[in-house]
Formats: structure tokens, C-alpha cells, sequence
């Protein structure tokens, strides 16, 4: 597909209009200039004013406008389809995370753009936290001693009602402890291994209401993760790196930072128009950025966690 000129506006659909595509892609979208929402996918469910609105992406693309790009925001047990049929359309495709239900199946995607000479891009939103890159610089080039993720919270808050999380390629408790992982990967010397893990999973569920893992970054310094689900009020989702100079400590999902010298800043939530300046990025650029390391150590936790019974859920 040939590269976009770079005054030319992108054209993109939204495929799955759910909470996080209405609460975070449609703004940052609607804020972007270089972008244009040219029309939105989702069965049963209204579109957006003055948007063209299909039931299936094979009706967009068969009856409506042109596009250039999609972002699927869909649940990721039906991705793989959807991307590969943007694909063979000659789109770029954003794939909010998870970026599917396999590993394997998200490989397969990124040899058939590679082949279609289209973007794909895993976007790991918290990466795009303001804090995040400032902790990657701080912690260049020092000795890590160990670190500490907590990542807890409400899951009737975040996901009320959505079953499909609860099945197999859902990922539960990991929909939201894989964004911890994607600043981990991010931030700490790599590459993270899993070495342990503990599943807690509710009787009546096929996937983990909390779970605890033990991992270990480059040089060997020992990593814990404690994720949760049955918090209820305000989340915690911090990162605890203990280094040679002091801890350093990024919460509130890596829009806050405090250093061992005392000195802190927070931001503002800028994800999510961050994430699409670096999909514009990659499409001008003609590149692919799939980073499967988040993702591969949840699929590692599957493989070797231990499962623990929980009492049922009910939302």
C-alpha cells in the first residue's frame, strides 16, 4: 500500500464501540487533525453522530466510505478475523490490547501486513503514560535490585456486565495486569522472564480473578507482581523499582512519578493521543510496531500458573 503524503488526512474506522473506544479513541481522534473518523463498526450498538455506522466490518467495507486505517477495539477472541480482513483490504490496523486472543495469532497477522506492506500496531496505551518514559531514563543504566507491581481494582467498575473477559482469550484479571506488564517491559532491563504464578479463578469462570507471579529482569533482580480484581474504591497501579541510588515509584498507571531524591511529577491522562500520534508516526514511516513481550509473559502465566478456587463470581 503506498505511504500516505504526509499533509493527506488519515482516514480511519473504529471497529467495536464499546467503553474504551467511546471514552478514549473517538476523543483523541476527534482532537487529532491527522485524522479522520470516516465511519464506526459495532453490532447493536448506536454509532456516533454524524458518523456513518455499520453492523460488520465486511458491510463497511463492501458500502461505505474510503478509508485508509482501522482501530479494533473489539473483544480480542474475534480480532484475528477482523484484522486479517482490514489487511487483505490494504489497511493499516490498530489493535487495542490485548492485541488478540494467541500469540501465535497476532505473529500471523504481522507476517500478513509485512506481506501486504500495511501497518500493524499493538498498542500499548499505558506506555504512553507522560511518566513512564521519564522512568525509563532515570532507570537507564543503573543496577536494579528488585521490583514490585500492584495492580488492583474494581473489575464491576471497569468491565460491568462484559462476559467475554471472563472466557477463554479474555485474560481477566490480565486484561488490565498486562498494561502493568507492558510498562515493566517498558522500563526495566530486559528481557522479563516468567519463573512462577498463582491463578485465582473464580468457580463458575474460565479466567483469573487475581493471580501472583514471579518474575526476573536482565541481571537477575527478582520481580513480584500482585494483581486483583476485588478492590473496591481507588485502583492501585503501581511500580515499585528498588535501584543502588533508592526506589523509584511510578502509581496512578505511570502518570505519576516520585524519585529517591524526593522530587515528583504528575500528569494528565495523554494516552491515548499519544498513542495515535505514534500510529500516525508508523503509517507516514511505513513500519510495523507489534511487541509481543507484554503478551507472551501472560500466555507464559497460563502456562505455568498453579490454579487456585475461588468462590463464583457474579457481576
Amino acid at each position: 500500500m503506498p505511504t500516505p503524503s504526509p499533509e493527506a488526512t488519515i482516514r480511519i474506522a473504529v471497529v467495536g464501540l464499546g467503553k474504551v473506544a467511546r471514552d478514549q479513541h473517538v476523543p483523541a481522534l476527534a482532537a487529532d487533525g491527522r485524522f479522520a473518523l470516516a465511519a464506526t463498526v459495532s453490532p447493536g450498538a448506536d454509532g456516533i453522530d454524524g458518523v456513518p455506522h455499520f453492523a460488520s466490518l465486511d458491510a463497511l467495507l463492501a458500502q461505505g466510505p474510503p478509508l485508509d486505517a482501522v482501530a479494533l477495539c473489539t473483544p480480542p477472541q474475534v480480532r484475528h478475523a477482523l484484522a486479517a480482513r482490514a489487511i487483505a483490504a490494504g489497511l493499516h490496523v490498530l489493535l487495542e490490547k490485548p492485541p488478540g486472543a494467541t500469540v501465535s495469532e497476532v505473529r500471523a497477522l504481522t507476517s500478513e501486513a509485512d506481506r501486504a506492506g500495511t501497518t500493524l500496531f499493538a498498542a500499548w496505551h499505558s506506555r504512553f503514560a507522560a511518566a513512564v518514559a521519564l522512568a525509563g531514563e532515570w532507570l537507564r543504566g543503573r543496577p536494579i535490585r528488585s521490583a514490585a507491581i500492584v495492580w488492583r481494582e474494581d473489575v464491576r467498575q471497569w468491565h460491568p456486565g462484559q462476559d467475554w473477559i471472563w472466557e477463554p482469550g479474555g485474560l481477566g484479571v490480565f486484561d488490565p495486569g498486562i498494561n502493568a506488564l507492558s510498562i515493566a517491559t517498558a522500563v526495566l532491563p530486559g528481557p522479563v522472564v516468567l519463573e512462577g504464578a498463582r491463578l485465582v479463578v473464580p468457580l463458575n469462570r474460565a479466567a483469573p480473578i487475581a493471580a501472583e507471579l514471579d518474575l526476573r529482569a536482565a541481571g537477575g533482580a527478582p520481580v513480584t507482581m500482585d494483581l486483583d480484581w476485588r478492590q473496591t474504591g481507588t485502583p492501585t497501579w503501581d511500580i515499585r523499582v528498588e535501584t543502588d541510588d533508592g526506589p523509584l515509584v511510578l502509581s496512578r498507571g505511570g502518570s505519576s512519578l516520585s524519585r529517591p531524591d524526593g522530587s515528583a511529577e504528575h500528569f494528565e491522562d495523554r494516552e491515548y493521543p499519544a498513542l495515535y500520534a505514534r500510529f500516525h508516526e508508523l503509517i507516514r514511516r511505513g513500519e510495523s510496531d507489534v511487541d509481543l513481550g507484554p503478551f507472551q509473559l501472560v500466555a507464559d502465566a497460563f502456562l505455568l500458573g498453579r490454579r487456585q478456587p475461588a468462590e463464583a463470581f457474579h457481576d
